[in-house]
């Protein structure tokens, strides 16, 4: 981060709310009180998942990697997100944030997360947009290289950071593979935010922002933010 980056994000982002935010806001929306919610892609230590211990009925944590200090009241699994080891019909609310561009498989995910999901359920994810500067640029580099870049701009430890495959990261994809699975995508909202991963270079986070400017108010260039927030429902079982 330089010194002009971070005075710029303090002028034009003084009051900005990060995609993080408002996926957190749209899953404690729709979240009532005794619902079973899973985090699929929780992280090792569950950090989002345990803001919710003591609002939800039962909290289920999925992840790849050995979790690492996750408090009690929170079920863990390790394992693929296509072979959930938990019961039909048990999950009120999925989420899951930055982790969808990973899947290679994404049509069994989605299966697997219709099946585990009580009819009338939901999944909401945030994931990157394919057609963001940043995916494009990222699809670009080889995936053994990524780790090292995004702990340089992000600080991010290189153990934490995974291959992408962006299968499931426009809008035709997630129509695809949600009619595919029996969901129906009740909303598709394209975010925007600071142009975080140029805060290296003063010059270059000026004309990310300009750039961002443009796209966050300008309609017809919706599609070029940088996230995708979705909102798919399992359609409640006939009368």
């Amino acid at each position: 981060m330089t010194a002009l980056s971070e005075k710029l994000q303090r002028k034009y982002y003084p009051s900005e709310r990060h995609p993080y935010r408002l996926f957190e806001q749209r899953v404690n929306d729709l979240l009532r009180p005794g619902d079973t919610l899973m985090d699929a892609g929780c992280g090792r230590t569950a950090p989002v998942l345990r803001t919710y211990l003591g609002r939800a009925g039962r909290l289920i944590g999925v992840e790849l990697v050995d979790f690492v200090g996750v408090p009690a009241g929170i079920e863990t699994y390790n394992c693929d997100l296509a072979t959930l080891p938990i019961e039909s019909d048990c999950v009120d609310l999925i989420m899951s944030r930055s982790v969808f561009e990973h899947l290679t498989e994404p049509a069994g995910v989605y299966r697997e997360f219709a099946r585990v999901l009580k009819p009338g359920g939901r999944i909401v994810f945030l994931t990157a947009n394919m057609w963001d500067y940043g995916t494009q640029v990222a699809r670009l580099v080889p995936n053994r290289f990524h780790a090292a870049i995004v702990k340089k701009v992000e600080g991010r430890a290189e153990e934490d950071t995974f291959p992408t495959a962006y299968k499931t990261n426009t809008r035709g994809d997630v129509n695809r593979l949600a009619a595919g699975a029996g969901l129906q995508v009740e909303s598709f909202e394209y975010l925007s935010q600071y142009p975080n991963y140029l805060m290296f270079n003063g010059f270059l986070f000026f004309l990310g922002m300009c750039y961002e400017k443009l796209i966050s108010h300008v309609d017809a260039l919706g599609f070029l933010r940088g996230w995708i927030m979705v909102t798919l429902r399992k359609p409640p079982q006939a009368a």
